[in-house]
């Protein structure tokens, strides 16, 4: 990052919604109900934003990776590690981060405290950085999603008296959802947090892999299909964000009922362009996923 540009670029409004598809997975586990997969109220899951920034953050703090190592030697010149560190990482000291504050010093060196915001507030202090220029909304399923529960077992014993493991009703999933998560870029923001468009820009190279590359047992199949990037004509914004997102949102195809969950991508119709009315209000549409 060229320290001298901090906070100076122009960056106008912009809106997105990521399209994810969800196949026997756990995409995001709910600490209050022993890791089910989240679910509202009408049985439509949930994929909090906290859950997926946490994966974003993951492969840009992991210097070594080679989600970090790629995207950084898309930037002339190349990006430098001193000036893209995550503030919400594990082993971090408080003091540091409180001295850092003080100057400009935390802002030329947290990539997510500019992007993000500051999740570190201090008491008493004026100066802090308490909202980023990016924020993304709860993810919601198109369709109700069907939980199913096993028990999973393990070849070595781990209780006294049994010849194998028990883990009962561990394995929770999703069967099948289609998920909509829409986020937003406030240039107003950029000015106090200090971000540029290299950090946009950054952000944008990652979100493609944040799922590929952040799997695990319980998430096996979690893949952005659309990752959708609308930058509007000014700062302020030329067309209003519900609009956008409205025009994107897949729906269920006649045949299949809207309030039963689905068995596949194929019963969603899926928008993959603007109707005309909203093409002239922005700059064209995007789909980050298009690196493939």
């Amino acid at each position: 990052m060229n320290k001298s540009d901090v906070g100076n670029d122009v960056m106008n409004k912009a809106t997105g919604l990521l399209i994810i598809e969800v196949r026997s997975s756990n995409p995001n586990g709910d600490p209050d109900r022993e890791s089910d997969p989240r679910q509202r109220y009408d049985d439509r899951g949930e994929i909090s934003p906290v859950s997926f920034k946490r994966k974003i953050r993951d492969l840009i703090e992991n210097k070594e990776g080679p989600v970090w190592q790629e995207a950084s030697k898309q930037f002339t010149p190349n990006l430098k590690e001193d000036g893209y560190v995550i503030l919400e990482s594990r082993g971090r000291i408080r003091k540091n981060v409180e001295d850092e504050m003080k100057n400009d010093k935390f802002k030329e060196k947290y990539w997510d405290g500019r992007v993000f915001g500051n999740t570190f507030l201090e008491e008493g202090s004026s100066t802090s950085i308490r909202t980023g220029i990016v924020q993304f909304g709860l993810g919601i399923s198109v369709a109700p999603v069907e939980i199913e529960r096993m028990t999973t077992t393990n070849k070595s014993g781990v209780q006294e008296g049994k010849d194998r493991g028990m883990a009962p009703l561990s394995y929770r999933i999703v069967s099948h959802g289609v998920y909509c998560m829409p986020f937003f870029v406030n240039p107003t923001a950029a000015k106090a947090t200090g971000c540029t468009n290299t950090d946009i820009e950054l952000l944008k190279k990652v979100i493609p892999y944040a799922y590929s590359h952040t799997a695990s047992y319980v998430r096996s199949f979690v893949a952005i299909r659309h990752a959708w990037y609308i930058e509007h004509k000014s700062q302020l914004g030329s067309c209003p964000d519900f609009m956008l997102i409205d025009a994107l949102t897949p729906k269920k195809k006649k045949e299949f009922d809207p309030d039963k969950p689905s068995k596949s991508w194929d019963e969603y119709d899926v928008p993959i362009t603007l109707p005309d009315n909203l093409k002239e209000k922005v700059e064209p549409l995007s789909d980050l996923m298009d690196i493939y």
